[in-house]
């Protein structure tokens, strides 16, 4: 049975009990039951299992979705903002795209009753993976989804760790969740919401709180004992890379950093996401620059192969240990992809020539590999590669 679902009557597991990476592997049959607008670009999307169960995830993690769109077959993965303490039903948040081609199916065509496939749950960005007893949320646009997860579960659980929830919007009506948030400040002593706007609304009265950017200087206002606390973070990458050289410039430990990044330009191939270990890597990366470092050298001795996409005729270079894809991506090639983690299969494709270690998470089955499929996202170089793509 799939991990995201328990059977009627059983108990759920504790929202802090953590799941294995790959649990989830199969699919799951989830109705739409109700769509909510949440800003003029967002709208919240609820389901409820097929069959009769309940949820069981963490909050902050994502479900990679298969919907069906013009008679194909197209994966993406969504955070789900709901919280894993109300386990009946489950809800993803979603903006909409200009061009993009599920966000705009979703808010033009999904409705009451539709059935979709999911599977999960996926991640490790919770704060039921790292307890701490002080929290700062940091989220711009539509990364406030996992944050809002984590906010409503540990308001649920009357949790007493403090949390500073920051927002960055470009305007007070751009807001996600704004008069929940508003309620749960008011009514939880340990909760305190700050947003962060870019300019007056369409209609009066002007937005008289903090204005422009969230900077260094804004931030220790905000929260003066920053550096205490367990940072949860996730936001377009423009705003990631500014919160990076903030912590970094701060000297802060970056065991105590977790992030994930939406990417709205890739919406077409799917949200592109971090996991904690890239997010550290990524952190790391930031604090190298400032110290004059190289973060773009390959280890020393470390070997590179030559990957070849047959139908573009593009040769890329790819070191041993680094997945196809992000060599695709650091070489400028978009190629089709969407969890990250092998677990949608979105990223497959035939390996013509040449031999890779893959590690996957449930994403392909054992009649796939046999036909020289492979996933891109977690497939390594052994040797000089030729793949279908």
């Amino acid at each position: 049975m799939n991990d995201l679902l328990a059977p009627p009557g059983a108990e759920c597991s504790e929202p802090g009990a953590p799941y294995r990476e790959g649990d989830g592997a199969q699919d799951q049959r989830l109705v739409c039951t109700h769509i909510q607008t949440v800003t003029a670009e967002m709208k919240t999307f609820v389901f409820e299992p097929a069959t009769p169960g309940l949820f069981r995830y963490e909050p902050g993690q994502y479900l990679a979705f298969t919907f069906r769109i013009d008679g194909r077959e197209v994966d993406r993965c969504y955070t789900l903002s709901s919280a894993p303490t109300r386990p009946r039903v489950v809800a993803i948040t979603v903006k909409r795209v200009p061009g993009g081609l599920v966000s705009n199916w979703l808010h033009d065509q999904l409705a009451p009753g539709d059935l979709v496939r999911a599977r999960g749950p996926l991640g490790d960005f919770s704060t039921a993976r790292y307890p701490a007893p002080s929290y700062l949320f940091l989220s711009g646009g539509s990364g406030i989804t996992p944050l809002m997860s984590m906010t409503r579960t540990l308001y649920d659980l009357a949790s007493p760790a403090d949390v500073v929830f920051v927002h960055s919007a470009r305007t007070l009506e751009d807001v996600p969740f704004r008069q929940e948030l508003e309620l749960i400040a008011r009514t939880a002593p340990h909760v305190r919401v700050v947003h962060v706007c870019e300019d007056d609304g369409p209609a009066p009265p002007p937005w008289l709180g903090h204005r422009g950017r969230l900077t260094p200087d804004l931030l220790r206002r905000i929260a003066p004992d920053f550096p205490e606390r367990e940072v949860f973070t996730c936001g377009p990458p423009g705003y990631m890379r500014a919160v990076r050289r903030m912590l970094s410039a701060a000297d802060f430990p970056r065991e105590h950093y977790h992030q994930e990044s939406f990417d709205a330009a890739q919406e077409g191939f799917g949200a592109a996401r971090e996991s904690f270990r890239t997010a550290q890597e990524r952190f790391e990366t930031t604090r190298e620059r400032t110290t004059g470092a190289d973060p773009g050298a390959a280890p020393a001795g470390a070997a590179t192969f030559t990957v070849k996409l047959a139908r573009s005729g593009t040769t890329l270079a790819c070191d041993a240990g680094t997945p196809v894809l992000e060599a695709a991506a650091r070489a400028g090639v978009t190629l089709p992809s969407s969890c990250g983690e092998g677990v949608c299969g979105s990223c497959m494709t035939t390996l013509e020539k040449g031999s890779v270690d893959m590690r996957h998470n449930g994403g392909i089955r054992p009649r796939d590999t046999a036909s020289n499929k492979i996933l891109l996202c977690c497939s390594t170089p052994l040797e000089d590669l030729v793949i279908d793509a």
